[in-house]
């Protein structure tokens, strides 16, 4: 549960989750820090709970002193359960906000923090700068197979980042758009498809993006059954149709919603 009271001090046993950059310190094990393993002085900024339990982020000072692991949100996703992944995922997003967002960018006086809120004041022009989240939104695009095969599932691979993996058209969303607008547009722009039947499957917060990233994700069907993906050759490097029996093994890692979708694709093919 999201929150931002600073009213009560962090206790020993709290969650801790301290960020430097990109990374996030472990235990050597992996396990997640309490409060009482950092310095005394330590400063705090709260997260809100996981199962009734505090956590609390800092970005601390000798950050390369502190014993433990440092490692990056995807290291640590792929290994511990969806809700804790998304804790970590809020740190990284809060330390990196309030890194980033000291000044106001409109009369440049020092911002104030909001009693309760991930969100900061202007003492001077009372400019308002919440905690801001950028969405994206992520496809599965199935048509019908030949007959008698399954259906067919529209996989990608991009020119950038993981290229080695067959994932889903996806992009953010520009200002002024909806989540199912963008979806269509992102579709038509990187593969030259329309949709039919879109709808929204769920979301999840992705810091392997940068920090404060919220993916949307969706099904459809192709408008167009017998129409081929046409790549924009920017951000695409081929897209193709893949029976639902015989996916790649190159897929998105098992933490990522882009997976869930594939996966429950797959699931509801077979009832």
């Amino acid at each position: 549960m999201p929150g931002a009271d600073r009213s009560a001090a962090p206790a020993p046993a709290d969650l801790a989750l301290p960020v430097a950059g990109n990374k996030l310190l472990t235990a050597d094990d992996g396990a997640v820090l309490r409060v009482a393993d950092l310095p005394a002085d330590t400063d705090w900024v709260p997260l809100g709970t996981l199962d009734g339990v505090p956590a609390w982020a800092t970005e601390p000072a000798g950050a390369q002193d502190l014993p433990g692991r440092w490692r990056g949100w995807a290291s640590l996703a792929a290994e511990v359960p969806e809700p804790l992944a998304t804790l970590a995922s809020r740190a990284l997003a809060v330390v990196t906000w309030r890194r980033t967002h000291r000044w106001c960018g409109a009369c440049r006086a020092e911002l104030a923090d909001v009693p309760g809120e991930s969100a900061r004041r202007c003492p001077g022009c009372d400019l308002y700068v919440p905690l801001r989240l950028s969405a994206a939104v992520l496809v599965a695009i199935t048509r019908p197979g030949p007959a008698g095969r399954p259906d067919e599932l529209l996989l990608v691979r991009h020119s950038y980042g993981p290229t080695g993996l067959w994932a889903l058209v996806a992009g953010f969303v520009e200002g002024g758009e909806t989540l199912e607008a963008a979806a269509r547009r992102e579709v038509g722009e990187e593969v030259g498809l329309a949709l039919d039947g879109l709808t929204y499957f769920g979301s999840q917060p992705w810091a392997l993006s940068g920090p404060g990233v919220l993916l949307t994700g969706f099904t459809a069907t192709a408008a167009d059954p017998g129409a081929e993906p046409v790549v924009d050759g920017r951000e695409l490097a081929e897209a193709r149709w893949f029976p639902l029996d015989g996916l790649p093994a190159e897929l998105p890692p098992a933490y990522s919603i882009s997976r869930w979708l594939i996966d429950a694709t797959v699931t509801a093919a077979r009832r």
